[in-house]
């Protein structure tokens, strides 16, 4: 099943550290703006929500939960790349695909 969770933000991109300088060093703010259209209700029911608190994120589908850390020196130092590989461990662990596809997000079972 594929869940569509809408179009990457283009509005976050001037929030990047290299436009606005946050202080985090991992565009805090970035991920915050980018993070916020996730928040929805499906079809059958189920929500889709991913917070921030710290630098970890976590994705919560329906009753699954995973979580990913935004690593700096592992992903650094674009700020794109480290919240790409956050969402990316979040939802393998909540056992989805997270993937962007022409500007599209998506999450796959």
């Amino acid at each position: 099943m594929r869940i569509e969770l809408g179009p990457e933000s283009v509005e976050s991109e001037k929030l990047l550290p290299e436009n606005r300088d946050d202080g985090s060093g991992i565009g805090i703010n970035y991920a915050d703006a980018y993070i916020k259209p996730f928040k929805r209700i499906l079809d059958d029911g189920r929500k889709v929500l991913c917070k921030r608190r710290g630098l970890k994120l976590t994705l919560t589908v329906g009753d699954r939960k995973g979580e990913g850390l935004m690593r700096r020196l592992e992903h650094g130092p674009d700020a794109k790349r480290i919240l790409r590989e956050a969402l990316v461990q979040a939802a393998t662990e909540a056992g989805f695909r997270f993937e962007v596809r022409d500007g599209q997000m998506f999450l796959e079972e």
